[in-house]
């Protein structure tokens, strides 16, 4: 009876694959683990949350400048899919709306060089840029379901280097990325950090931290199911981790 049920088991995980991913939830303080949740060891698509890497990058290299500056207006061809793109954007509402195309035009001012430069520097995941296979597009879609992949576990280092000030970037490229990824205040003085990336409906990441005084929490919240959702995958993220966020920091 058994094997009868450990090889039905395994019928249904050669059908549906999906079945066999794990979702993550990973949260560290002081570089120890303080919760741990699922697989977060398998590197996936960062989707939008590569956008704190982006933000990094562009305060860094002097194309951004602020919150509100450069403002860049939309124009046909760009990726307008979701309507509230088809406005012009700067940098806080660029992380608000999580626009794909204003983070295109800020890679393609970086150019392909510095930007692999970048991407090595910050140790970000498998690190590689290249994109879709021959479709020369890696400066504009590598991070968007292609070739750049990286882990929640990775997603945490990364997060935690932030914090630690050890990317070599500028201040002022931390303190406003800090600035425009600020969420919302949390109860008893916490304060929440982060941004979301979805590659689908199914799919959704949620990292970022939350700190009060010298107490950081760094976290990063991943999620792909096989049902179809009505809201996309990060949300969804953002909500989990957010609960997870608030037993953790209750006390």
């Amino acid at each position: 009876m058994n094997k009868i049920i450990l090889f039905a088991l395994m019928a249904v995980l050669f059908t549906y694959p999906d079945l066999a991913k794990a979702n993550c939830f990973l949260a560290k303080e002081n570089n120890k683990i303080i919760n741990q949740e699922g697989g977060c060891a398998t590197r996936q698509s960062p989707c939008s949350s590569f956008k704190i890497a982006l933000s990094l990058m562009g305060y860094d290299a002097g194309i951004l400048t602020d919150e509100t500056q450069p403002e860049w207006p939309f124009q046909k061809g760009y990726v307008d899919y979701i309507e509230k793109w088809k406005q012009p954007h700067n940098p806080e509402l660029w992380i608000k709306n999580s626009c794909v195309w204003y983070s295109q035009v800020l890679t393609q001012k970086l150019g392909m060089d510095k930007f692999k430069d970048y991407v090595t520097k910050f140790d970000y995941g498998n690190q590689d840029v290249s994109g879709d296979k021959g479709k020369n597009n890696g400066l504009t879609n590598s991070w968007l379901s292609s070739s750049l992949k990286i882990s929640p576990e990775e997603q945490t280092i990364f997060m935690q280097k932030i914090i630690n000030n050890e990317l070599p970037i500028s201040p002022k490229a931390l303190q406003m990325t800090k600035s425009i990824i600020f969420v919302e205040d949390l109860p008893n003085g916490w304060k929440l950090y982060g941004k979301t990336g979805s590659a689908s409906i199914k799919m959704g990441w949620f990292v970022g931290w939350v700190q009060k005084d010298n107490r950081n929490i760094i976290f990063a919240s991943y999620i792909e199911d096989n049902d179809k959702k009505d809201i996309y995958g990060g949300a969804r993220a953002k909500e989990l981790a957010k609960e997870k966020l608030l037993q953790l920091i209750k006390d």
